[in-house]
């Protein structure tokens, strides 16, 4: 490898972080496996129980937001320990937890107890991360933050708690799949988010707060594939790069074959930006169920009443949901339910969240170890044969 580690809590990494992708997109087996070759491997911690049969068959008969929460704790620690048997004891993972889960203090403490080195922290501004890890310091806290006023605000309310990021993952929403940093559509290709803007700017900010350069790690996610790409991130002041899609369908990746398929096969005119009913813009592959979902927005959020407001599937995993609240600038759909669906491979009506760069491999399946040899500039093997498997019927 020509390029320089990822110094985290005193480790030396691969400069690769594997992007945190729910429902069950990155569970135990792809984040074990990227863990295993020395890069940072990430387990998605939202909804993870329907990974689980033996926990979803009493709460198909329960409905019960309180049943549900628990089962998604166990399943947390369940696919952290496996990524753990996978990894071995040295193997860096990490769990990603939305800010904007119902569940976001249990699900973060939970992690900490099964065992995570680390705990990444988007959709939302972390700002009680540091009171809420305080008697953890040996575990890495890392936000995802998309520009430099953000970093500003966390970085004040921590340094106050006394703690630093031990690294930040810097978004831009221009290129990164699912949920993205933008809080407007039209905001989300602005040229202030590109990474020539963002990464000298913070590293500007660092020292007006009387921080050394490169005393917090900056790792920037969206739209990098190769190791070119790597290598211009490291010339503007970054120290690795978090991917996603291109992890989502490796051969490790948790997610059903047609979930790889329908990522891998798309182009960029399949790819559709829209509100989420998590209340933030988020970007994926127009399928039947999105086009059917869009053709029919207008009237739905029209029709959005908070006078109805109900969780159709009684989870509550959002702690502000569009369509429970009957929120009319957010999304008016069932997001668990359409990314429950992805996951298992249901093409019809599943919700396919993805990047918009191009992937490393264009259709081709490879696995974790591949992947992370071309973004280091390793060589690898580029033969086709038994690499497309295709979709399931």
């Amino acid at each position: 490898m020509d390029l320089p580690y990822l110094k985290i809590k005193g480790r030396s990494l691969l400069p690769v972080i594997q992007g945190g992708m729910g429902i069950g997109v990155s569970a135990h087996s792809l984040a074990g496996a990227v863990a295993a070759e020395g890069a940072v491997g990430t387990i998605a911690s939202v909804e993870l129980r329907r990974l689980h049969e033996d926990l979803m068959r009493p709460l198909r008969r329960l409905r019960d937001p309180a049943a549900s929460a628990k089962a998604n704790l166990i399943a947390l620690d369940r696919e952290i320990r496996e990524a753990r048997r996978i990894a071995g004891k040295e193997g860096f993972i990490a769990v990603n937890v939305m800010h904007a889960i119902s569940g976001y203090r249990e699900h973060v403490l939970q992690a900490i107890k099964s065992g995570v080195n680390a705990v990444v922290v988007g959709a939302g501004l972390p700002m009680d991360l540091p009171t809420l890890a305080a008697e953890f310091p040996k575990v890495a806290l890392i936000p995802i933050l998309s520009e430099g006023r953000g970093v500003q605000l966390v970085l004040r309310r921590w340094m106050r708690q006394k703690r630093l990021p031990d690294a930040i993952v810097i978004e831009n929403p221009q290129f990164a799949g699912g949920h993205l940093g933008a809080t407007r559509l039209e905001d989300v290709s602005n040229p202030k988010y590109g990474f020539a803007n963002v990464l000298p700017a913070i590293r500007k900010l660092f020292a007006e707060l009387g921080l050394k350069a490169d005393q917090i790690p900056l790792v920037a996610a969206g739209g990098i594939s190769s190791v070119q790409e790597m290598r211009e991130i490291f010339s503007l002041g970054g120290s690795g790069a978090q991917l996603g899609t291109p992890f989502a369908v490796s051969t490790e990746g948790d997610a059903h074959i047609n979930f790889k398929r329908v990522l891998a096969d798309a182009t960029p005119k399949d790819l559709v930006t829209f509100m989420s009913s998590a209340g933030l813009p988020a970007r994926a592959v127009l399928t039947p169920w999105l086009r059917r979902y869009l053709g029919r927005e207008e009237n739905l959020r029209a029709c959005a009443s908070q006078d109805h407001s109900l969780c159709p599937s009684q989870t509550e995993c959002l702690v502000h949901c569009g369509f429970k609240d009957g929120n009319s600038s957010s999304g008016q759909f069932c997001i668990e339910a359409q990314l429950a669906a992805a996951q298992r491979g249901d093409v019809q009506h599943g919700l396919f969240f993805r990047g918009a760069g191009q992937l490393p491999f264009g259709q081709q399946i490879r696995s974790v170890r591949d992947l992370v040899a071309t973004l280091l500039c390793e060589a690898v093997w580029t033969s086709t044969e038994n690499r497309m498997p295709v979709m399931a019927v």
